[in-house]
């Protein structure tokens, strides 16, 4: 898989990728507001968030109906309507795309689900690599308090409990995005990941 850059496009595409509450957001906002600062032309995207399917998830995830393969699906399609009305048609324009999350959240997320890992690659083939991947990489306990000072307590399936993995969402929590992270130390090296350690201060 070729990137932006190796296939022509003036623009440049920058992707984070981590654990919920690894600090990835934050930072990329930050980046955001400084490439601004030297009058870039700047584009932020991110994960789940295209008008065409965020009712159809929002209400999905608010009464459980989404399967393992129901939640990949829908989420293929979310960032296949972003990819083909924004981000191409922007770095095609020149502009730098800052994006939270790429198809890296999907191979590691949908994976851990049950679902198989060629499947959920072959769904994203159509989609080019990024020029930068930056992962923000702590240990688990990190994360998970950092979700618990902005917030009462962890979201459904963020803390993986559709899969029953365990009763209480804090342990439940350890385990998917344990899981997760695994994924994400395996594809570090696959696809050059930028490590950055997150366990430190703003």
């Amino acid at each position: 898989m070729k990137t932006f850059a190796e296939l022509g496009f003036p623009g440049r595409l920058i992707a984070v990728e981590g654990l919920d509450g690894s600090g990835k957001s934050t930072q990329l906002r930050l980046l955001q507001r400084w490439l601004e600062q030297q009058g870039l032309k700047i584009f932020f995207s991110e994960w789940n968030s295209s008008e065409l399917v965020k009712a159809a998830t929002s209400k999905g995830k608010k009464r459980h109906l989404l399967t393992p393969t129901t939640f990949s699906l829908i989420h293929a399609t979310d960032f296949a309507d972003r990819y083909e009305r924004q981000l191409v048609p922007l770095l095609r324009a020149g502009y730098l795309v800052l994006c939270d999350r790429y198809i890296f959240t999907a191979f590691g997320r949908d994976t851990v689900r049950g679902c198989p890992a060629e499947w959920v690659r072959g769904i994203y083939s159509f989609a080019a690599m990024p020029d930068l991947i930056f992962f923000f990489n702590a240990p688990l306990e990190v994360p998970l308090h950092r979700i618990l000072d902005g917030r009462a307590e962890l979201k459904y399936f963020e803390a993986g409990l559709d899969l029953q993995l365990s009763t209480d969402p804090n342990d439940s929590f350890r385990i998917f995005q344990g899981r997760i992270l695994e994924q994400y130390l395996a594809m570090s090296s696959e696809f050059g990941f930028m490590v950055i350690d997150s366990d430190r201060p703003v």
